[in-house]
């Protein structure tokens, strides 16, 4: 770890791999002998032509990307994609949402706006999101246009481990919160998309890894800095992408194909996860929010018996050099961000942080 740096359980912007922020440091005033930093560089030239072709080729070897399908970065982040794919993926007009958390009940609303209906086809918001809806409680529309999913909620800590069966129905996803965490089969969906603020970059633009077939169907009302086609036509740059976030995040392909790839990543997540969520398990003083079967690998949040613990809680973690552990409003009590960039030594840390908490105020 790099000195002087706190432990930073911020659910995004998140945590960057050290190897990469050292990388960029090398590199920031004279990137590869180019006698400029990447933040001064044309779009347009070949340098940075070079740094946005090899992150999509990369980001296509991390995740094993069929071949038909398109990657794209877009502006935006996922809340300009709540509206960028009811503008792009409609035939009937009608499309089914399920509404797991925050994000998917935001993105439902948003679609309203451009499609003649929108069904929610399952929801949990009743049992305040502490779990992921099973198969046989969802209301699918054989004819709609495609399924929508969160498929992490990071402010509730919940995540899809078994995706619903759709049919013959495109799903699309919302996986800025899990995606690069573990290996997923990009066959299941009709596309994904993500904010890099979690585990790809700093803030800046979505990924949209779409099939092709549903490239060509952007409405007469849609920007077409959002028409998928079109961008995909001008390889993301239909005018100046969030270059430094697209360099960076083509530096953190080049640190996970480094350390193995995502089964190396998975296995590192699943011990982080682990080593909390059994902790947690084992005692009673601090309780999950989150239903055992639906937790979160990158999410953990939890809460002790009182708002006022719960301010103390934080409050001391800061002092004792750890960040933004303050679950979300709508939750209350702590959130632990543990994306790929935290070591096991942070999750160490805090789980004997919470040990001492709890001992001293049980």
């Amino acid at each position: 770890m790099i000195e002087n740096r706190v432990y930073n359980f911020s659910a995004g912007p998140s945590i960057l791999p050290d190897e990469v922020l050292l990388s960029v440091r090398d590199n920031l005033l004279n990137y590869l002998g180019s006698g400029m930093s990447v933040m001064e560089m044309s779009h347009r030239s070949k340098v940075y032509d070079k740094i946005i072709n090899d992150c999509i080729a990369n980001l296509r070897k991390v995740m094993n990307i069929p071949d038909n399908y398109k990657v794209l970065f877009l502006q935006g982040g996922a809340t300009g994609m709540f509206a960028a794919i009811p503008l792009n993926i409609q035939k009937t007009g009608v499309a089914d949402y399920i509404v797991t958390g925050n994000f998917s009940n935001i993105a439902s609303k948003e679609a309203k706006k451009y499609l003649k209906e929108v069904r929610i086809a399952g929801s949990t918001e009743a049992e305040n999101f502490s779990r992921i809806p099973a198969q046989e409680e969802l209301t699918l529309n054989p004819d709609a246009d495609y399924v929508h999913i969160c498929q992490n909620n990071t402010i509730f800590g919940t995540t899809w481990h078994k995706l619903p069966e759709t049919g013959d129905v495109p799903l699309v996803a919302d996986l800025s919160s899990c995606i690069l965490s573990e290996p997923v089969d990009v066959s299941k969906y009709g596309l994904i998309y993500a904010g890099v603020q979690k585990n790809m970059a700093p803030a800046g633009f979505a990924v949209v890894i779409v099939r092709e077939d549903l490239l060509a169907g952007a409405q007469p009302i849609c920007p077409k800095i959002w028409d998928f086609q079109l961008q995909d036509k001008k390889n993301s740059m239909l005018n100046t992408p969030p270059t430094w976030s697209i360099y960076i995040c083509g530096e953190v392909m080049k640190w996970i194909l480094s350390i193995g790839g995502l089964d190396e990543l998975k296995a590192r997540n699943q011990k982080k996860a682990a080593l909390l969520y059994d902790y947690l398990d084992s005692q009673s003083f601090y309780k999950p929010s989150a239903q055992k079967d639906s937790r979160s690998m990158m999410n953990v949040t939890f809460r002790t018996a009182s708002d006022e613990l719960d301010k103390k809680f934080v409050a001391e973690s800061i002092e004792a050099g750890m960040t933004n552990l303050k679950g979300h409003r709508l939750v209350g009590g702590m959130r632990a961000s543990i994306y790929n960039a935290m070591p096991y030594e942070g999750v160490e840390y805090l789980v004997d942080f919470m040990k001492k908490f709890a001992c001293e105020n049980g």
